[in-house]
This record gives C-alpha cells, sequence and structure tokens, in this order.
C-alpha cells in the first residue's frame, strides 16, 4: 500500500512516500481502505518535534502521522460485530499514539468509529473527527456547557472553533465568538449571537459575566478570559503552556479550570458527532483539499495559523 512516512523530525520535506504492507488487523479492529484523511495542528507540531507528543511516538518505524480518517471496511477482525465489510465507518484513530492515518489503509479498533453518515462525503467526514471530537468533548467531558450558558468561543473561524460555536448552539448556549473581521460573516452564519474581533476590540472591554470560555489562543489569552468570566465559571483551555500565575488567577475566582484538554478517541463520541451530522445540525467547514501527493502543501497551509475551517487530503 502507499504511506507518508515521516523520515525524521523537521520541514515538510521529511514526509517521504513509501510502499508497505498492509497492516494486520487484531481481533477488535477493523481494516479501513481510507478515502480521506483530515490534517491538524497536532499533525504539525509532532512533525516539527513541537509537541510532546512527538516524544512519545519517536522510537517507531515507520512512523505514520494522521489520526482523522473516513473510509470503507474492508476487513474484519474476529471479535468485532457492530461493523461489516462494505460499511463506510469514519473516526479518530489511536488518538494520543501512533495513529498511522498517513496511509492507504489503516487498521483501527472498532470501538473507535462510527458508521458515516449518508448525507455526507468522505471528504466532510473526515474533516467532523478530531476537531469536533476537541468541541464535543469541551462541552460534555471537560466541561458541563448547560442551555442559556453564556459561552464565549476563541479561534471561532478555525477547525475546532466552528464546530464548537454550533455545538454551543445545539445545546442552548449564548454564543460569543472571537476571528478577526475577514471572517466575521463566516462566523455569524454559524449561528454566533455575537462576534468580536480580536485584532481591533479588546474583549475583557465588552464582556463580563461570562459562564465558559473555550480558550484556543493561548499566552496571556488565558489570563484575560479569566477576568471576563463570573466567580465559579468554566474554562477549557486547548494549547499548553500554562503558568502557576494563570493557574492563581483561575483559583481567586473559583473557578473551575480545565488547563489543557487532551481529545481522546472514542467510539461513542463519534456515534453522537454522526447523530448531529445526520440531522443537518452539525456542517464541516472545508476550505482546502489536496490529493495525496500533495501532504506537504496541507501541512504548509495548516502552517499558516489562517486557515478557515478544516483541510483534508484525499485518495
Amino acid at each position: 500500500m502507499k504511506a507518508i512516512v515521516l523520515d525524521k523530525f523537521g520541514n515538510t520535506e521529511n514526509l517521504v512516500y513509501r510502499n508497505l504492507e498492509v497492516p494486520h488487523v487484531e481481533v477488535h479492529e477493523v481494516l479501513i481502505k481510507v478515502k480521506a484523511i483530515s490534517v491538524n495542528p497536532v499533525d504539525v507540531k509532532v512533525r516539527s518535534r513541537q509537541a510532546p507528543l512527538a516524544e512519545d511516538l519517536a522510537h517507531y518505524d515507520p512512523l505514520i502521522l494522521g489520526w482523522d480518517i473516513s473510509g470503507e471496511v474492508t476487513e474484519v477482525g474476529s471479535g468485532v460485530s457492530k461493523f461489516k465489510i462494505g460499511d463506510e465507518v469514519f473516526g479518530m484513530v489511536n488518538f494520543v499514539g501512533h495513529g498511522k492515518a498517513y496511509a492507504e489503509y489503516v487498521n483501527a479498533p472498532a470501538e473507535q468509529l462510527a458508521l458515516k453518515p449518508r448525507n455526507i462525503n468522505h471528504i466532510e467526514a473526515s474533516a467532523s473527527t478530531l476537531s469536533a471530537l476537541t468541541a464535543w468533548q469541551a462541552f460534555d467531558s471537560y466541561g458541563k456547557l448547560r442551555p442559556t450558558d453564556k459561552v464565549l468561543i476563541h479561534g471561532a473561524s478555525g477547525g475546532v472553533g466552528h464546530f464548537a460555536v454550533q455545538i454551543a448552539k445545539h445545546i442552548g448556549a449564548y454564543v460569543i465568538a472571537t476571528s478577526s473581521t475577514t471572517n466575521r460573516d463566516f462566523v455569524l452564519g454559524l449561528c454566533a449571537d455575537e462576534h468580536i474581533d480580536y485584532q481591533h476590540i479588546d474583549f475583557t472591554e465588552k464582556l463580563s459575566n461570562i459562564d465558559f470560555v473555550l480558550e484556543a489562543i493561548g499566552g496571556e489569552n488565558f489570563q484575560k478570559s479569566v477576568q471576563v468570566l463570573k466567580p465559579f465559571g468554566t474554562i477549557v483551555t486547548l494549547p499548553s503552556g500554562h503558568t502557576k500565575e494563570d493557574e492563581r488567577k483561575a483559583q481567586e475566582k473559583h473557578l473551575h479550570a480545565c488547563y489543557f484538554m487532551s481529545v481522546y478517541s472514542s467510539g461513542t463520541d463519534m456515534q453522537k458527532i454522526a447523530s448531529l451530522l445526520e440531522k443537518g445540525i452539525l456542517k464541516p467547514y472545508v476550505s482546502h483539499v489536496f490529493s495525496f501527493e500533495e501532504m506537504a502543501k496541507a501541512h504548509l497551509q495548516i502552517e499558516t495559523g489562517h486557515t478557515v475551517g478544516k483541510v483534508v487530503v484525499t485518495l
């Protein structure tokens, strides 16, 4: 099968195309012929050895990046009953771990997958995995977003952000979203109640008594977000690198704070995402589609830091 191997950590030229053996399927796994792969910032950070996960993966040879896939089941392990050959499935595979998604075939634990809704294609399905799960788990597992809560979502035009706005509105929250002016119409089109242009407006001067913040920017944005939260509010932050001072500020307001959310593979949560997609409640936005031979271009697009929605690679 064709695959992309990370020859060594570094730049995109280290993504090397190889022919490898089709992986063996274990008892509780299925083999998937991949149709589409979603590329995320974590892929880029691992490739360049800027994420802690890179150290955990360094001993794999070959090391194959990627976690988000959509495709067709071609083989089923003897212990699997929920899927059959020919089923179209999608999911985030073995995160955090060795996902091996940059390949023509991927073996994946059946418990981490869901059936792809018939009303979306493989490109849309692959886009609705890690980012959608991150948003869902932020509001359902790491924090509990309630109907009528007032939620502030940073980076609302990005991969996680655009799913978060839609999920928060589905839950019934009042959504305040930040992005650049360029993406204002896109964010409001997701049904956000308010938009704040982070480049020209200091949100701390405009907001107060926020119930929940999904913080996806990092740096000083964490402490600024703490300022606008009501006492006993909730903040879930996606990037790492918070400081003891950040923790102290959060504790002073008795906040429910998750300082670093790590999304995790879950077929149960994927089924919930699938249901929202099937009902049209959740709609992925894919801004860039590249061929498998253009994986480096996909990484470079993510590196711009200004991707709207998702980047997908097709096979």
